[in-house]
């Protein structure tokens, strides 16, 4: 049994824990700027008051980021930090009841964007709502991440 343990331990794709934070912001970096992309494309193409829009979906995203996902990403910081190992498994930057909700949201959009039940301009101010939150919450990883290496 131990010599599973062993081989298994090796086959782990780990990384040293400082790096988890890195990690954890370019997933989010990549979630984040796909939303936008996709909500700015769309908007461009199908909307007359494109700043407007753009203006207020960013002023929503902001304030979703400011009464939710800061909380949120600062937990995972937190979780990241005080990881008693030293090298954990590089998909640890989320627990799994994140992973849970975080596939549920992305089977409910792909849903909700195939099946047309809204209008793809509606959907892109959606996009820019959620991906500015998460793009936001990338960048305090970035920050987490950079004074942990020069502390260290």
């Amino acid at each position: 049994m131990n010599r599973l343990n062993s081989i298994l331990n090796n086959l782990k794709p780990s990384v040293p824990k400082q790096y988890l934070l890195f990690v954890a912001a370019l997933v989010w970096t990549f979630a984040g700027g796909m939303l936008l992309f996709r909500g700015f494309s769309v908007l461009k193409f199908n909307s007359k008051g494109i700043l407007l829009e753009e203006g207020i979906s960013i002023v929503f995203g902001v304030i979703f980021y400011i009464f939710m996902f800061s909380r949120i990403s600062l937990k995972h910081i937190i979780r990241i930090q005080n990881n008693p190992i030293e090298r954990p498994c590089i998909f640890s930057f989320f627990n799994w009841r994140s992973y849970f909700l975080m596939s549920v949201m992305i089977s409910v959009g792909v849903f909700v964007r195939i099946s047309g039940l809204i209008p793809i301009g509606y959907l892109s101010v959606f996009y820019i709502v959620m991906g500015t939150p998460l793009f936001l919450s990338s960048l305090r990883f970035y920050a987490y991440g950079i004074k942990k290496l020069k502390r260290s």
